[in-house]
């Protein structure tokens, strides 16, 4: 018994997995449930075995890929250094070149925004997370004091990758991501110096 719920999370994995990186690299709409579930080495059969619909997928893909980033800003240095290092890999070039393993906001906002209300909560309420995660390594005596500016410092590195991703001009693109990166330091610095006048 326990062999076969052991294999039926691998499999749930597997296709959280393709999801994940198929979503970002081709879309949502532009993935499908064949290419996908070939993608992840299974059957169409087994998708539904797991999966009620596409839409319960996305779903639950969307909230998967969040909570990877969220790992990612948990695991990061305290403090300000955390930050800087969360805000110098974002806007890096690496992660701009990296579509299928970079931020699921960034790779698809625009398509989350026209998807089921149960995929929009399942953002809200992984963005929220990710951002308290962040808004508590900035200010850990008062979080709630700098969660409105790292919720915009955060819009503001994701639209500037999404920019920087459709420029065809790659120095112009480059320096986008170095201003942003700038930029997104001291809105988080100033975040933390009115939450401790505060």
């Amino acid at each position: 018994m326990r062999r076969s719920k052991e294999h039926k999370d691998e499999t749930r994995r597997k296709i959280l997995d393709s999801a994940g990186r198929l979503f970002k690299a081709d879309g949502i709409d532009g993935t499908g449930i064949a290419g996908l579930m070939a993608d992840a080495g299974l059957t169409n059969g087994a998708f539904y075995k797991h999966f009620a619909s596409k839409d319960d997928l996305v779903a639950n893909a969307v909230a998967d890929q969040l909570a990877q980033q969220q790992q990612v800003v948990d695991a990061l240095p305290a403090g300000r250094a955390g930050i800087e290092e969360f805000v110098r890999g974002y806007l890096s070039a690496a992660h701009r070149d990296d579509h299928v393993g970079g931020c699921p906001s960034a790779a698809l906002l625009d398509e989350i925004g026209r998807c089921t209300d149960a995929t929009r909560q399942t953002y809200t309420a992984g963005l929220s997370g990710l951002i308290d995660a962040l808004a508590q390594r900035l200010t850990p005596g008062d979080p709630a004091a700098s969660r409105t500016a790292v919720t915009t410092a955060f819009a503001m590195m994701a639209g500037s990758i999404q920019i920087s991703r459709a420029l065809a001009d790659r120095a112009a693109a480059d320096a986008l991501l170095e201003h942003a990166a700038a930029t997104a330091i001291e809105l988080f610095d100033a975040a933390a110096d009115h939450a401790g006048r505060g």
